[in-house]
């Protein structure tokens, strides 16, 4: 495993991860999974684990993965067990469609909002800012209105930013289809299961209470040299990676609770947080939990903007109630009580058992180091209006996104 951490090391160095433009990767990342031993006292071997942020097909990325990343691949997926002998497209894809995991709840920032848009809506941004630099004197004489007009007319004249004479297209209606059935068919097989409900829950809700009077809480501080390594890696760009595990406390309740939870999330995520903000919490641009080694070990992995303590802050202060329900049942979690209260209230408890839990991110990309989520948001209004019609006031309010 040391020798594979000094590898991915190197990768790291060289950004082996990169995707050439126009990309639909947004980011990419791969992570060693310590080896641990659940709660029975069973072992669990270690992972490597490689995760991507991709638009479209996830089938097609891995397709494009085994093609064009197969040297990554066989230096460092190939120190695992069962890797092909027979190192070509064909068996490096097989490979990596058997050894898939599906996202037991993801977040997207901005649902449909693809990785190369995003991109040439950061060139539109720096084109027209160069083009205000370079015509200052002229332009600071004109009407709001009429700055938008020449910025307008200056757009039309770059070929390379041709998409801009457009809004961004939605997502395919097919995509959009499935979504709004599923948003309607969830709530209405609720709605039916309220009986079973009435009478599972309150039992439930007894039973978790019980197991919550016996769980022991982790006291122990992070390891400084962890703490140290994870410094290290972060504030490298504008936004940072995140990766966690932890063991699933014992028994079937707190199984079925967590996979409940990660449930509901994930249909909050399609449906309601959705367009820019988690409850709240607005630096996000993907995150996502996975269920692992039979259910024992839930993985989290997300890209946040920011630092690790202003990310933290953020979830405490907004949605302490909603750290409580993803990760209480983990091992060692601060003492909660009913599922959502306590827990992470108590900040420097629940800090110390995220760092405990926190893994280093050995290779990382990004598709755009230099923006926030909010640099994003920006940029796509700004396209957005600069093919409208705006009167004095609309021209003002879009001139100041700049």
């Amino acid at each position: 495993m040391t020798a594979l951490a000094a590898q991915l090391q190197e990768l790291s160095a060289v950004d082996g991860l990169s995707f050439p433009q126009p990309t639909d990767v947004h980011f990419a990342r791969l992570v060693i999974l310590p080896e641990a031993t659940d709660l029975s006292g069973q072992p669990i071997p270690a992972h490597l684990v490689y995760m991507a942020d991709v638009d479209g097909s996830e089938y097609n990325h891995l397709r494009q993965l085994a093609q064009h990343k197969a040297d990554v691949l066989d230096s460092t997926f190939g120190r695992c067990q069962d890797y092909p002998q027979q190192r070509d497209d064909a068996n490096r894809y097989r490979w990596l469609t058997t050894h898939r995991l599906p996202n037991d709840a993801a977040y997207v920032n901005t649902v449909g909002r693809g990785a190369s848009q995003i991109c040439d809506e950061a060139r539109l941004r720096d084109e027209i800012e160069q083009f205000l630099d370079n015509h200052h004197n002229d332009l600071a004489k004109l009407a709001a209105a009429d700055i938008h007009q020449a910025i307008w007319e200056h757009v039309l004249g770059c070929p390379d930013l041709a998409f801009a004479q457009r809004p961004a297209p939605p997502p395919p209606l097919s995509w959009r289809i499935r979504e709004a059935v599923h948003m309607v068919v969830v709530p209405v097989v609720l709605i039916l299961l309220i009986p079973v409900g009435i009478v599972t829950l309150p039992l439930w809700a007894i039973l978790l209470r019980a197991h919550e009077r016996r769980d022991v809480p982790e006291t122990q501080r992070p390891d400084p040299s962890q703490v140290l390594a994870l410094r290290e890696q972060e504030d490298e760009a504008a936004h940072n990676p995140f990766a966690a595990i932890g063991v699933v406390k014992a028994g079937w309740l707190r199984r079925l609770t967590t996979i409940a939870v990660l449930r509901a999330i994930s249909y909050a995520a399609r449906h309601v947080f959705n367009h820019g903000s988690l409850a709240g919490v607005t630096t996000i641009h993907f995150a996502r939990w996975i269920f692992m080694d039979d259910f024992r070990r839930v993985v989290f992995a997300s890209n946040y903007d920011g630092s690790l303590e202003s990310y933290m802050d953020d979830f405490i202060d907004k949605v302490a109630w909603g750290l409580n329900a993803a990760f209480s049942n983990g091992q060692g979690y601060p003492e909660t009580r009913w599922l959502v209260l306590d827990g992470a209230h108590d900040e420097q408890a629940f800090k110390n058992y995220l760092r405990r839990h926190q893994l280093l991110v050995q290779v990382w990309h990004s598709a755009y180091p230099g923006l926030t989520a909010i640099n994003i948001e920006n940029n796509a209004a700004i396209r957005l209006g600069l093919s409208s019609q705006l009167d004095e006031r609309a021209a003002a309010k879009w001139l100041a996104l700049l």
